[in-house]
């Protein structure tokens, strides 16, 4: 077993939540916790959504952002913050800054598309 997964740039995708992942680690080996880099583009706001099964924490690594959770009012993140998102809560993040806000996004148990829940209006 490898202790160490090199980072790859070029399995970065964007989404439909409007957002750019690359899941640095997502595997059913290893089902107890995902971590993936999310990159959030100035002035987008990622799709309304909510994972169920799955609690979600938000890293952030560069940038200003505004994160709703539970439809509550928007509260503001910068570097370094740790936002919780429980499992199965409606939650979404905006880039408010001049630059892409980056963070890393680890969930437990690991994240699974199958249990992501777009809320977000067509």
């Amino acid at each position: 077993m490898s202790y160490i997964k090199p980072y790859q740039a070029e399995q970065q995708f964007m989404t439909s939540e409007r957002c750019t992942i690359n899941e640095l680690l997502n595997h059913i080996d290893d089902d107890t916790c995902s971590i993936a880099k999310a990159s959030v583009a100035p002035g987008v706001t990622t799709q309304l959504h909510a994972v169920k099964n799955t609690i979600e924490r938000y890293v952030i690594l560069e940038g200003e952002g505004e994160v709703t959770i539970n439809h509550s009012q928007a509260k503001t993140v910068s570097y370094l913050d740790v936002v919780t998102i429980p499992a199965g809560i409606p939650q979404k993040i905006k880039n408010c800054g001049q630059n892409e806000l980056i963070f890393l996004c680890i969930c437990t148990p690991r994240f699974e598309q199958k249990n992501y829940i777009n809320i977000e209006s067509s």
